[in-house]
């Protein structure tokens, strides 16, 4: 998942470079909720696994 975000978060910076806003704005957009589900996901991972 980690993985996938940084592959958008990548994205979105070449394509701002190359003057792309609009593919851009959506490849950041799907990082970012990305980045925040792999945090709730690794955060429910480290409660279970103290148990």
């Amino acid at each position: 998942m980690l993985h996938y975000a940084l592959v958008f978060l990548v994205i979105a910076i070449i394509a701002a470079i190359l003057g792309f806003g609009g593919i851009a704005g959506a490849a950041a957009g799907i990082a970012k909720i990305l980045f925040v589900i792999f945090l709730i996901l690794a955060v429910i991972a480290f409660f279970r696994r103290s148990r």
